[in-house]
């Protein structure tokens, strides 16, 4: 029985051990899984047909609908980031905030809200902040740290504000576990946790958060007006010229209008998250090609129109045409739903056209296929070491010491809530995601924790890891593109304030977890 606990205790040190020396994830997880099923099958401890369900968990994984929208929101995620959607937003916005102290500040956090409801990729959101946004902060005469941590905790907020990819691959995760944790506890028509409820669940929490930035940013001006001036009465009246009213139309009317669309359709009902993340992808692609200077973007306009019309028609009626009894109105919707799909089709062959023409389809394909496959492999490969970990008993491990935590339920919980954000200073967020999740969240589910709340905690918590220093990535990804002038030390110093936010953002949903509940409540309940 010694002998089972060391190889559990070993086998998840050794992971952590590798994974810090830079060893490649996927193949980290799947080469420590194998060695560590021959070690124990040696010792008598581990039972090697374990691993013929291996075969069976991967065909599940490649299955999964849910997952499926993972690359769509990628591939949305990088057509925004190549579409220069980001940099038109913070220049109108940094003129539409411009006569305020902290105007640029609140413009970025505001421009990392939309981001992160658009592309949910904390690199690509980061690195095109601080290429567009550190410059000019610093021009303007903005205190590097002030600007340099605005732009790092706005980065981030691709990890808590729905739709986003941590949250897409918790929510499958969290689902698993729930259902194990009701099964455990001899529940057999168990409840299930979709996708769709994390995201509810994050929204209010999301927007709390941006809130509190903003506060900051209004505060900071307050307290240091020189640290974060306003613009030049001059620079504004130029930059609100004539048609800057049309400016500001086109650069948040159709962001807006894709954000309510996809998360709209999930909130609504109206879509699975796969179908909404689809019509994210189509919808991202258009918008675009919207953008060609050189080519009218009145098709698009039709197209996209079309799109957001067969959404709603699908909300209100069934337009399903293999049955045997359909009224005269469902024919009609059905004659109108076949209109707008032909529409939709001609706006998006368009859109392709568009994009091939300035080759940014071949970038946004290669950039998909990448991230996408990272995503895949590392979950094979954790996949693997989630089966052989559990037949070595170290489910039952980590059941034991978290039951055993003094504070009963607030115990387990801070403590892995702990552990989770030191992780996050060393590993991304889809191993912790992959890796950790799946060992706790049982445990911690059977303590009678919502597992909403559990999952948009966890993500939040993420989220804070991702700026702490000296390893948060966030900060990596902005020390990358910021000029000579700013140090690495004011970068850090800079982030700390946005993380006391996000700790404080933490306990608010500690002490109030309705916030994270009342959506998904009122929506699906």
């Amino acid at each position: 029985m010694l002998i089972k606990d060391y190889l559990d205790i070993a086998m998840f040190l050794v992971l952590v051990g590798a994974l810090l020396m830079g060893f490649p994830v996927a193949f980290t997880l799947g080469g420590v899984s194998i060695i560590f099923a021959f070690v124990g099958n040696a010792l008598g401890v581990f039972d090697l047909s374990f691993l013929s369900f291996l075969p069976q968990r991967i065909f599940g994984t490649m299955t999964n609908e849910t997952l499926v929208a993972v690359p769509l929101f990628v591939f949305m995620g990088v057509v925004l980031e190549r579409s220069k959607v980001a940099e038109e937003l913070l220049e109108t916005m940094g003129l539409l905030f411009g006569r305020l102290r902290g105007g640029l500040g609140i413009s970025v956090s505001v421009v990392g809200a939309l981001l992160a409801a658009s592309t949910g990729i904390v690199g690509a959101t980061v690195v095109t902040m601080g290429l567009i946004a550190l410059p000019t902060m610093l021009k303007r005469g903005y205190d590097p740290r002030l600007a340099t941590g605005s732009i790092a905790a706005a980065g981030t907020l691709g990890q808590i504000i729905p739709p986003s990819i941590v949250l897409v691959l918790l929510g499958d995760v969290m689902g698993s576990a729930y259902q194990q944790a009701q099964l455990k506890m001899g529940i057999f028509s168990p409840d299930t946790v979709s996708v769709g409820d994390l995201f509810a669940g994050a929204l209010i929490p999301g927007l709390m958060l941006v809130g509190i930035y903003i506060l900051y940013q209004v505060f900071a001006g307050i307290i240091n007006p020189t640290g974060s001036p306003a613009l030049s009465e001059e620079e504004v009246a130029v930059g609100r010229g004539p048609g800057f009213g049309k400016r500001i139309f086109s650069a948040l009317v159709p962001p807006l209008v894709l954000i309510i669309a996809v998360l709209g359709s999930i909130l609504g009902g109206l879509a699975t998250p796969t179908e909404a993340a689809a019509v994210g992808a189509v919808g991202s692609l258009m918008l675009g090609a919207a953008r060609d200077p050189d080519r009218s973007p009145v098709p698009i306009y039709i197209s996209g129109a079309a799109l957001i019309a067969i959404l709603v028609l699908t909300g209100f009626m069934d337009l399903r045409f293999q049955r045997s009894v359909i009224s005269t109105a469902e024919n009609i919707g059905i004659i109108v739903a076949a209109i707008l799909l032909v529409l939709i089709a001609w706006g998006l062959i368009i859109s392709i056209l568009r994009a091939a023409r300035t080759n940014m389809l071949n970038e946004v394909m290669r950039g998909t296929a990448r991230v996408s496959s990272m995503v895949f492999v590392i979950l094979i490969g954790a996949a693997a070491f989630s089966l052989v970990f559990r037949g070595l008993g170290g489910d039952d491990l980590v059941h034991e010491v978290l039951t055993g935590m003094p504070g009963g339920t607030f115990g387990a919980l801070m403590i892995v809530m702990i552990v989770m954000f030191i992780m996050g200073f060393f590993l991304d967020f889809i191993e912790i995601t992959f890796v950790v999740v799946p060992l706790v969240a049982p445990v911690l589910l059977q303590l009678d924790v919502n597992p909403v709340w559990l999952g948009v905690m966890m993500a939040m918590n993420l989220q804070t890891s991702f700026l702490t220093p000296p390893f948060g990535f966030a900060l990596f990804y902005l020390r990358g593109v910021a000029p000579p002038s700013v140090k690495t030390w004011d970068i850090y110093k800079g982030v700390i304030p946005f993380v006391l936010i996000q700790i404080v953002a933490l306990a608010i949903l500690w002490i109030f977890p309705g916030i994270t509940t009342f959506l998904p409540d009122l929506l699906y309940r």
